[in-house]
């Protein structure tokens, strides 16, 4: 298996995965800033024997303060939604979403940031689907997996604390719009702005049109010199990791993102760019 087939999984691929007899647990983490809840189009229609995840709900922990918008779960609470969605010990897992891989990326790395070895990313999300679809809920039975890191932030993907992002310079990626990063707009956090010497790399630059993404050399030539990536609040910045971790050059995230980073008051801002 090559390092970029062990981030990513095509859908004819899955397809043969589900019809060979041992199937993987298989996630449908549909999220979008502006619509988080993606239960009702899951139960509209997915992939066969997928089972839902609330990017808010199942990997995130709103209770923490002071770790931006999106905090990572504890693993603890991580093991407990795992189990409920089936995974046992040494399951093969394959998430997916519908837009721009920004869920998919997210239970990837909170995923393998738990300790769990066989997570991939299903390339091009559910529109590279193309057989039939189920309707419905899925309740698989429940799974014996045990998480290896109760603390993500200090788990099996390397991360970045502020102080860390503040001294990268060009090496962090904002993973933003560009509009965000030059601080025109701001949809979601009280500051408009960017980390002082991060370049912009937008997480969607990093697919092909049909959301898959893109060739292994295109993403090396995109992501040069890049060690750590961030953007609103640790979501979207997971697919640039990803794209960096299917390349073989894998890069920290800042999980409290551009969120934690404009909530504290004594941080610099920068515009433009």
């Amino acid at each position: 298996m090559c390092v970029r087939t062990e981030v990513l999984v095509t859908a004819s691929e899955l397809g043969q995965l589900i019809s060979g007899g041992a199937p993987p647990v298989i996630l449908d983490v549909r999220w979008q800033l502006a619509d988080p809840d993606g239960r009702a189009n899951y139960e509209a229609g997915h992939v066969p024997g997928a089972v839902y995840v609330s990017l808010d709900d199942d990997l995130t922990d709103h209770a923490a303060i002071g770790r931006g918008r999106h905090p990572l779960p504890s693993g603890t609470a991580l093991q407990a939604a795992a189990r409920r969605w089936g995974i046992a010990t040494g399951s093969a897992v394959v998430v997916y979403d519908d837009w721009n891989r920004a869920g998919s990326a997210r239970a990837w790395w909170v995923l393998k940031a738990a300790g769990l070895a066989d997570v991939r990313i299903l390339d091009g999300g559910l529109a590279a689907w193309t057989g039939p679809l189920e309707a419905g809920t899925v309740t698989p039975e429940p799974g014996d997996v045990t998480v290896a890191h109760d603390d993500l932030y200090a788990g099996g993907m390397p991360t970045l604390s502020a102080d860390d992002a503040a001294v990268l310079g060009t090496q962090l990626i904002d993973a933003r719009a560009p509009e965000r990063f030059r601080g025109e707009v701001e949809p979601a956090d009280p500051v408009a702005g960017h980390i002082p010497g991060a370049a912009n790399v937008p997480s969607t630059s990093l697919l092909a049109a049909d959301g898959t993404f893109l060739a292994d050399a295109q993403l090396a030539g995109a992501l040069e010199g890049v060690a750590g990536a961030y953007c609103g609040s640790g979501v979207t910045a997971s697919v640039a990791v990803a794209a960096s971790a299917a390349i073989g050059a894998p890069a920290a995230l800042f999980p409290g993102s551009w969120s934690q980073w404009s909530g504290e008051p004594t941080r610099p801002v920068a515009t433009g760019g």
